[in-house]
């Protein structure tokens, strides 16, 4: 059973235990007309109903703080899980990042370096060229 189901059957027990009490009522007073021991042996008939209903409603909360304990357990280990996953993920995006910004100023230098543009010939100047490409064959 789930720790949800089992504090909503706990509340659940909680509350019929105390419509249990409220309904027992207050001690039934002395009746005149019965003698002195008819009357304790009444009186002591509530006090053990009482003491019985109170008892489990004591149990009941007893048990439904500890399920309260265990479920709040469960939800500081959940969130420090979703602590360190968090940590773990934007540890990641920023080195992502620094690696990105590395790889774009890496790619900065190289196109910074400029070329220097190419002189155009003349055509006398390719003759020349044409020639000392034949003459190194």
């Amino acid at each position: 059973m789930e720790i949800p189901q089992i504090i909503s059957q706990l509340h659940k027990s909680i509350e019929d235990i105390e419509l249990e009490l409220v309904e027992l009522g207050e001690p039934v007073l002395d009746m005149p007309e019965l003698i002195t021991s008819a009357n304790l042996l009444r009186s002591n008939q509530y006090l053990a109903q009482l003491s019985q209903k109170q008892s489990r409603l004591l149990f009941a909360y007893s048990t439904y703080s500890n399920a309260l304990d265990d479920t709040i357990s469960v939800l500081f280990d959940v969130n420090e899980d979703l602590k360190n996953l968090l940590r773990k993920h934007s540890n990641l995006i920023s080195s992502e990042k620094s690696h990105q910004k590395l790889t774009a100023s890496k790619n900065k230098k190289k196109s910074s370096i400029k070329k220097t543009p190419r002189k155009k010939l003349t055509n006398k100047e390719k003759i020349k060229f044409k020639d000392v490409k034949i003459s190194m064959k």
